[in-house]
């Protein structure tokens, strides 16, 4: 015999809420088994008073279920509502009460004596929308269950711990929550009506004060010191099956935002983006939609079975993104479903609601369908799902775009082969800005000399130009496209391609977002300021110049020119620098050499910016060759170069 759940509110008001609710309770594979909601709208017509029907329902149900919010209702002769009818015969017939209070600005006045009524006799619970409603409901129906004995587990998120405590709890994620949330979805609590007020709000405290298993994958300092598994593995690989080497490999831990947002940057920065303009990092463009890796990371943490020591999966191939998650679809959605408008069943909907309150889940049920339509409407396939042993979310790329060319052959030793690589892909690039330059020496040569000088200084400058990027990223890691074309001397495509280069080869890669990001330098170590190739291959290429040497007997010409471009290169380069030193770089230089031990904190304050901007400052003028730090960060001074 099932469960009886009588649904009572006013109608008007409340009319979605209880036909989902009645929907929702009656589809849950967990609820179906045991409740029958009931509702006035589902009443067979008869000649029976509508009145008398109701209490009659009210008195014999199993639970009640009441919804108030800011109407009272219908009055009787004697000034009574429905409603309140309704709570009253539950109670005089002790029934199992259930209250959900919605917050509103105003409520009827009636109401909010009911609401104080019924507050004297059940614990009652707060929502916002029906989302909020639902999870409230569903954490006292498994509460029900598990009190008559009818199951003997919670459900994983809904489980309190066995013996977490609130000094588990990191106050400071709480508030960042707490932020997020009244900012995305006006969240009506604050840090000011205390922890466990917010922790109860969100359903993630059991009655008797037990934390449940979803406070802390979202609050915990240190949640995989509870759930093991509840971490993410990132890898790499240069081809489309999975196979070694894997060039990149990183295990995340932290709560599921924090979990979120590494994913989702390691995905970013291994993947292609083009800026629009090619003067700034604003107006990034993406091979792949920022909202779809975003959807499918988010899913897999969300909808995962925590219950699984298993972790969740994100692979970037060649042709394709895919995002694995232990667990299964809820009952009676499958694949195929997803690629068209679907109820929300969260498998998690304790863990998922504060998920969606942060913003992280823009609208329940729309996830799926929001992220096939942000790759389509790129261009790309249509994106996959299958569920086997595990559940799996492939993202396409495009394949007949530039960073999916030729990567299946790269060389396994990034490290050892940067320079052939590098050539390969910028010699075109650079040839036009070398040959320039060579010009103005090649005058000093025969002709026969030019052409070698040429080919050789091409090949040369390209080598200078990866190592120069690399060295000005690794001294100032903040600098931008722009910044780094005026240092080295290129166009802004030039310093594009060379970019894309060195991250398809995993020698550099963006933390972060391009707004307020950074450029990490993986493959190289800084030495004295500059960057040095390792040294295996700077034997490698100490034996090809003594055998140059030897073959070549126009070496010493060669040398000469080489030297003489070089010269020139960098005497036009100086010039140029010098030429664009702004005002603020003036600033700087004036207050260093009237305060030689000057702190870049201190610059920032005299001239009333902030410390990024002094440091990129400070590293385009040491770049210029202007600026000079003698000894250590601390104990140090400033030289001035005339």
């Amino acid at each position: 015999m099932q469960i009886r759940i009588f649904i009572s509110s006013v109608q008007r008001e409340f009319a979605e809420e209880r036909r989902r609710l009645v929907e929702y309770i009656r589809q849950d594979v967990l609820f179906g088994q045991f409740f029958e909601p009931f509702i006035f709208e589902n009443l067979p017509a008869n000649n029976q008073n509508a009145q008398q029907a109701y209490h009659q329902e009210a008195a014999k149900c199993d639970i009640y279920l009441g919804l108030f919010g800011s109407e009272y209702g219908y009055e009787d002769a004697e000034g009574i509502s429905p409603t309140e009818r309704e709570y009253d015969v539950a109670t005089e017939n002790f029934r199992y009460r259930l209250a959900y209070v919605k917050q509103v600005e105003k409520r009827h006045p009636k109401e909010s004596a009911l609401i104080t009524k019924v507050e004297q006799d059940v614990v009652r619970r707060t929502f916002v929308n029906y989302e909020g409603l639902r999870s409230a409901v569903y954490a006292s129906l498994i509460r029900y269950l598990e009190e008559k004995k009818i199951i003997q587990k919670f459900p994983f998120d809904a489980s309190p711990h066995p013996y977490a405590t609130l000094s588990d709890i990191d106050e400071n994620k709480v508030r960042v929550f707490v932020a997020r949330a009244k900012a995305k979805r006006n969240f009506p609590l604050s840090m000011e009506n205390g922890l466990e007020a917010i922790l109860s709000g969100l359903h993630l405290i059991t009655s008797d004060g037990r934390l449940t298993n979803s406070a802390l994958l979202l609050f915990a300092k240190n949640p995989q010191a509870f759930f093991r598994p509840s971490e993410i593995k990132c890898v790499q690989f240069y081809g489309t099956k999975v196979q070694k080497p894997a060039p990149f490999y990183q295990v995340f831990y932290g709560n599921v935002f924090e979990l979120v947002d590494q994913a989702k940057a390691f995905v970013m920065s291994h993947i292609d983006a083009r800026i629009g303009d090619h003067s700034s990092d604003d107006n990034v463009e993406y091979e792949l939609p920022e909202s779809a890796v975003h959807e499918a990371i988010v899913n897999a943490v969300v909808h995962r079975d925590y219950t699984r020591n298993a972790s969740v999966q994100v692979m970037l191939f060649q042709d394709r993104l895919e995002v694995c998650n232990p667990g299964q679809l809820p009952y009676g959605l499958t694949p195929a479903k997803l690629s068209s408008k679907h109820s929300s069943e969260p498998t998690n909907p304790i863990l998922a609601h504060p998920v969606y309150l942060a913003g992280y889940i823009e609208r329940l049920g729309t996830g799926t369908n929001d992220l096939i339509d942000a790759c389509t409407s790129m261009g790309l396939k249509k994106p996959t799902f299958v569920q086997e042993e595990d559940f799996c979310i492939t993202i396409w790329r495009n394949v007949d775009g530039v960073a999916s060319k030729d990567t299946e052959n790269l060389p396994e030793d990034l490290s050892e082969n940067l320079e052939k690589v590098a050539t390969e892909t910028t010699t075109e690039t650079t040839t036009k800005t070398t040959t320039e330059t060579t010009t103005k020496t090649t005058t000093k040569t025969t002709e026969k000399t030019t052409e070698k000088t040429t080919e050789k200084t091409t090949e040369k400058t390209t080598e200078k130009t990866t190592e120069k990027i690399l060295r000005l990223l690794a001294e100032n890691p903040y600098l931008t496209n722009q910044e780094l074309a005026e240092a080295c001397g290129l166009t802004a495509d030039g310093i594009y391609y060379n970019i894309k280069v060195l991250k398809r080869i995993g020698v550099l890669s963006r933390v972060g977002s391009d707004k307020s990001g950074y450029w990490k330098v993986n493959a190289w170590d800084g030495v004295n300021d500059e960057l040095s190739l390792p040294s295996d291959q700077k034997k490698d290429t100490e034996k090809d110049t003594e055998k140059d040497t030897e073959k070549d007997t126009e070496k010493d010409t060669e040398k000469d020119t080489e030297k003489d471009t070089e010269k020139d290169t960098e005497k036009d380069t100086e010039k140029a620098s010098l030429k664009k030193l702004n005002d603020r770089q003036k600033q700087i230089i004036g207050i260093i050499k009237d305060s030689p031990q000057v702190s870049a904190e201190e610059l920032s304050l005299k001239l009333g910016i902030n410390l990024r901007n002094v440091k990129n400052n400070i590293a385009k003028l040491k770049q210029m060759g202007i600026l000079l730090r003698i000894g250590p960060a601390k104990g140090g001074y400033w030289k001035v170069n005339n």
